[in-house]
């Protein structure tokens, strides 16, 4: 049974950063996609960022581009969102997903294309 959990999320100034985790259990293989998304209160979950299965290729939302990084840990089995000069804008329940299989064609930004999810952590930035 495929697994992510989510962690890191918290209370941070604007201007600070976090790093979330998100750790995959119950695969035999790191060969899939992964992102991040993003819902925030009374508004649809939204795509914030995107990693291929050989960490070659990334793909980020305009709104975070060039403040969020993501990156993969595959001994830990483990993607992390490193989220900086944050903004109250950025408060959310963030959430990661996989997709089953590489991706070869490129990382989508929709929902539908990744199959397991996991809880969300919330992130909160304060003014």
């Amino acid at each position: 049974q495929v697994q992510l959990v989510e962690s890191g999320g918290g209370l941070v100034q604007a201007g600070g950063s976090l790093r979330l985790s998100c750790v995959v259990s119950g695969r035999t293989s790191s060969s899939y996609g992964m992102v991040w998304f993003r819902q925030a209160p009374g508004k649809q979950r939204e795509f914030v960022g995107a990693i291929g299965y050989d960490s070659d290729s990334t793909n980020y939302a305009d709104s975070v581009k060039g403040r969020f990084t993501i990156s993969r840990d595959y001994a830990k089995h483990t993607v992390y969102l490193q989220m900086n000069s944050l903004k109250p804008e950025d408060t959310a329940v963030y959430y990661c997903a996989a997709s089953k299989g590489p991706l070869y064609n490129g990382l989508p930004r929709q929902m539908v294309s990744y199959n397991y999810w996991g809880q969300g952590t919330q992130v909160t930035v304060s003014s």
